[in-house]
């Protein structure tokens, strides 16, 4: 019997809303129709007017050792009593992070120095200016009472205060709505950037050049105080090298005069021993700063991170548009079911 009444009555809710909806399309025919009239042309004007993006988006992944100043080389390390974390600048504290690739990529640094880089092959016209010309920020600027002038980037101006100003406006302007960058998955080493500008080629190339830029940065922070200590132990090798093949000619030297020698000259046979302990010495400390040096490359080579690109942007790009039927039946259709709404309300 409850069941009987409760779709008795939603029947008869739904027949006297329909019943209103007929009565309002009635009363509110002519306003109803001129609504979806003004609203027609405005999608299809918004439609053509609105400009085409250009969507370049690249996932990269970065691949770290897991084994920062230890494992394997800690232990052949501690056999030749060798100290393998300070040797390469290893430590708990890193100075830097994987997470910390997503700040770099949104740093107003790295995208100052991609924006500087030339667009396409002319080095005196940067991406900045590309930027600049495509959205009309160089007229808006020329007819700006303050400025007065075009402005360009690929080279100081003489007002670099000013060129640094404009440039910051820029960099402003694409990192609120044109750029992305995100981490999908925390749990994962994998980044993704996304641009979203007018032109297709400028897109493409703040993509590719931001991520350039960024992970070269990354690497080398990650592997400065290695290569640092790389090259000390290279310049040390080098030097004790030179002395030990001085020595080396210097004991034939002597050699030789042994075999001439005056019984009078007393101090010959020990400036000869002293000549050939120099240079056991010497051989000795190189075969160790060999074996130091060697550990330190493998070291470099270990910590340095892995920069791989698993999806870039191949031209042509996805574009972003408002297909001109889509603005219509948009347009259309919104004014009509609010002020339907309205109406029955």
């Amino acid at each position: 019997m409850e069941l009987k009444d409760t779709s008795s009555l939603l029947m008869t809710w739904v027949f006297t809303f329909f019943q209103k909806v007929k009565s309002t399309l009635q009363q509110q025919s002519r306003l109803l129709l001129l609504a979806v009239v003004l609203g027609g042309i405005v999608g299809l004007g918004y439609s053509l007017i609105k400009a085409t993006r250009y969507k370049s988006e690249i996932t990269f992944m970065v691949e770290e050792s897991k084994n920062v100043g230890g494992g394997l080389l800690s232990s052949i390390g501690g056999q030749m009593g060798m100290d393998i974390g300070s040797l390469t600048g290893s430590s708990a504290n890193s100075i830097i992070s994987g997470d910390n690739m997503l700040e770099l990529l949104k740093s107003n640094r790295m995208m100052g120095e991609c924006l500087k880089t030339p667009y396409a092959n002319d080095s005196s016209y940067s991406l900045a200016d590309k930027y600049a010309d495509v959205y009309g920020l160089r007229s808006k600027w020329t007819n700006d009472s303050k400025i007065g002038r075009p402005l360009f980037f690929a080279k100081p101006d003489k007002d670099i205060r000013l060129q640094d100003s404009l440039l910051k406006y820029i960099i402003k302007k694409i990192e609120t709505k044109e750029i992305t960058i995100s981490k999908p998955d925390k749990k994962l080493s994998f980044f993704n950037v996304a641009v979203n500008c007018k032109d297709e080629l400028l897109s493409k190339l703040i993509s590719e050049r931001i991520i350039k830029i960024a992970t070269d940065f990354y690497i080398n922070a990650k592997t400065g105080r290695q290569k640092t200590n790389v090259a000390r132990l290279e310049k040390r090798t080098d030097s004790i090298l030179n002395l030990l093949n001085q020595r080396a000619y210097s004991a034939i030297r002597d050699t030789r005069l042994m075999l001439n020698l005056n019984p009078a000259d007393v101090n010959a046979p020990v400036v000869s021993e002293i000549s050939q302990r120099d240079k056991v010495v010497l051989s000795n400390t190189y075969l160790e700063l060999m074996k130091n040096l060697e550990t330190a490359k493998l070291a470099l080579i270990q910590e340095t991170p892995s920069i791989q690109i698993t999806d870039g942007p191949v031209l042509p790009l996805e574009k972003e548009e408002v297909k001109w039927y889509e603005g219509l039946l948009v347009g259309m259709a919104a004014p009509f079911l609010l002020l339907l709404v309205f109406f029955l309300l």
